[in-house]
């Protein structure tokens, strides 16, 4: 029998100059995942608090004497040595000019170049916290053809969308008249919304937006289906389609139902804990789906969810 594998809480700094940029560290070669860039910290030792260790592990790796600002995200996640938890913070301000005080290399990133930086499975997820939106809106399917209820649903959706909805997976399916809603919704909202459209393939691709894979579609496809730049996610209930959507080269996933949900009244809540110990397997993005509403973004992120997906805590309930 194998023996457990050791634990380790790790701190991690966003560190952001006066441009907008955020400080990478390259990790030396006498270390573990040698060469790839991570967000500067280190292990917190016992009897420390996680400011202190992370003050203390700026101060040795790039010479600056930090403070500590507003927490953004835990991310739990196995690695074949150890259990680790990462913690990260936001750095308030800083004395000092950094440098690699321990031989490592530093570098200056702009926040939408961070993915072309090769980094440790737990450091993706924060990339996708730090660039991309904490909810995602699912939409209702609209109740009929008539135009006054794509008229009132339009409504509603524009308020979403005021209200900062920047994610949105669209649910009008089948029918001509609903693909002419997804064209209209898309030509009159634009780029400032991320839009992917529920499963249809063919469609995202010829409306040039992403796919929301359904579950049962991840194990049919043997590559990614849309071209870069066109977002793909994925439904996920499981470990084998959190796997399946990884190595699919998904953009990001739903994971759920973490609680009681009246979308799916059937299924088995799984819990924190159980999306937890499903999250550390995967460095895949991930949205926690089920019963969430906007007050539960924090809660996700405490569990390595990078926000909450829902229908309808953020549809407007009326126009």
């Amino acid at each position: 029998m194998s023996s457990p594998l050791r634990s380790i809480h790790v701190v991690a700094g966003v560190i952001t100059d006066a441009r907008g940029r955020i400080l990478l560290n390259r990790r030396t070669e006498n270390r573990d995942m040698a060469g790839l860039w991570e967000f500067p910290g280190g292990k917190r030792e016992a009897g420390e608090t996680s400011e202190e260790a992370l003050v203390r592990e700026l101060r040795e790796e790039l010479g600056i004497e930090a403070e500590i600002g507003e927490w953004i995200m835990d991310v739990p996640q196995i690695y074949p040595d150890k259990r680790l938890r990462l913690e990260v913070r936001r750095i308030q301000s800083w004395k000092g000019s950094p440098r690699g005080r321990e031989g490592q290399a530093i570098t200056w990133v702009a926040p939408d170049k961070l993915h072309r930086y090769s980094m440790p499975p737990a450091d993706l997820p924060v990339v996708a916290a730090l660039r991309q939106p904490d909810r995602y809106l699912i939409t209702p399917e609209p109740e009929g053809e008539e135009d006054s209820v794509h008229q009132a649903w339009l409504g509603r959706l524009a308020q979403a969308l005021e209200s900062g909805v920047r994610r949105v997976q669209l649910r009008t399916p089948s029918s001509p008249a609903r693909v002419a809603l997804a064209e209209r919704v898309i030509q009159q909202h634009g780029p400032r919304t991320q839009w992917l459209v529920n499963r249809d393939i063919e469609l995202a691709a010829r409306l040039g937006v992403g796919v929301h894979l359904g579950s049962e579609q991840l194990l049919g496809l043997d590559a990614r289906p849309l071209a870069a730049g066109q977002l793909v996610a994925a439904s996920c209930h499981d470990l084998a389609q959190l796997q399946a959507a990884q190595r699919l080269g998904c953009d990001f996933a739903v994971l759920g139902p973490v609680q009681a949900t009246a979308s799916h009244p059937g299924a088995a809540p799984l819990g924190w804990e159980v999306f937890e110990a499903l999250r550390e397997q995967v460095s895949l993005p991930l949205y926690a789906l089920g019963g969430m509403t906007p007050a539960d973004i924090e809660a996700a992120r405490r569990h390595g969810a990078q926000g909450i997906a829902a229908i309808r805590s953020l549809w407007p309930a009326t126009a």
